[in-house]
């Protein structure tokens, strides 16, 4: 039920504000720039950014503009962090894991491996946490970061020979952003990070053997399957979350009441693109196994999982141990998912093990 009072309140104190600043005009328009780390027309992540400037456009009747520059405009898609740091471009919209040689403890909030789901990981955001924490990574970079959309689960990529023990990683170069590159290079691989666009003819041309990009949503329409056919399953990034990014001066250059409508207007494209992922994964999965049946698809054995997730631990633990931030949030979204999986299991899980 919707407090009526404290709407009230709300709406007197953004009037009070706008008056008592002459820079807040009901009729000025504010215009924003957005860089993505995405190609034009990148389908699903390009479809949020795409969305949230018709949203705020139509709440706000037009006072609050955004324009839009994807990667081959910009023609830096792992430039992005900096530029709205510097103020280039007021908005961005990527991935905060991309930016763990800027600020290592930026990875957190994309996802980790063995994390948390993406149902879970939202709770953590929003009522655990996870935004507070968030905030304190990013206010020393002048960002404000906001959850810009989510895949799901992802798939663990595409590999063009079989694993079968943890031999078979050693020396595989693989593209895989983020904590799990570093896992990976614990157990003897040669983790990079390659842009969208070069996928494909990087793992063509051997320049590495095998690669993680999203899921079936995104993956078909890449072409991966043509030259490694074993799609393995996820273990590495569990609930995906990209970021919407603001630099903090021009946020605070913004009326309360256009503050609010670019708030929400994040968090609903957020979810959407959530929506808009899980349904096409769920189409490219039945397409794939009609049209591409030559497509392995693979679990990793049960001990290269072990190997991964002792990797893991133990660099969460030697990352907390250096840094008292790390460990706040490593304890938080610990301690939270010990929570939290008991209610998934008991929830989701019993459900669907029930339909088997």
């Amino acid at each position: 039920m919707i407090n009526h009072r404290l709407s009230c309140k709300m709406l007197l104190a953004v009037c009070v504000i706008t008056l008592a600043n002459p820079a807040f005009s009901a009729d000025k328009v504010y215009r924003l720039k957005l860089a993505e780390t995405w190609p034009s027309n990148f389908p699903i992540f390009g479809d949020a950014t795409k969305n949230l400037a018709k949203m705020v456009a139509t709440m706000s009747k037009g006072r609050l503009k955004i324009t839009i520059d994807s990667k081959n405009k910009h023609k830096s898609p792992f430039g992005v962090f900096d530029m709205v740091r510097g103020g280039q471009y007021d908005m961005g919209h990527s991935a905060s894991y991309y930016w763990k040689g800027k600020d290592p403890n930026t990875l957190f909030f994309s996802s980790m491996p063995f994390g948390m789901t993406t149902p879970e990981q939202y709770a953590w955001f929003y009522y655990g946490g996870g935004m507070e924490l968030m905030k304190k990574v990013y206010d020393k970079h002048g960002i404000l970061s906001f959850p810009g959309g989510n895949t799901g689960n992802q798939m663990g990529g595409w590999f063009q020979k079989e694993i079968n023990s943890v031999d078979d990683l050693k020396g595989l170069k693989m593209r895989i952003p983020g904590f799990a590159g570093e896992v990976l290079a614990k157990v003897g691989a040669k983790p990079t990070n390659i842009p969208a666009g070069e996928l494909y003819t990087a793992l063509e041309r051997r320049t590495i053997d095998a690669l993680e990009w999203v899921g079936p949503s995104l993956d078909l329409r890449m072409g991966f399957h043509k030259i490694a056919p074993y799609y393995y399953t996820g273990w590495h990034e569990p609930g995906t979350e990209l970021q919407y990014m603001i630099n903090k001066r021009k946020w605070d250059r913004l009326p309360p009441d256009l503050q609010e409508i670019l708030r929400v207007a994040m968090r609903v494209t957020a979810y959407d693109m959530y929506a808009q992922s899980y349904h096409l994964s769920s189409e490219n999965w039945a397409k794939m196994k009609s049209e591409f049946p030559n497509i392995k698809v693979k679990t990793f054995p049960k001990e290269v999982l072990d190997a991964m997730a002792k990797a893991n631990a133990e660099l969460l633990a030697e990352r907390a141990a250096k840094d008292p931030l790390a460990k706040e949030i490593i304890d938080s979204q610990a301690a939270y998912i010990k929570k939290v999986r008991v209610w998934s299991e008991i929830s989701d899980n019993a459900y669907l093990n029930s339909q088997k």
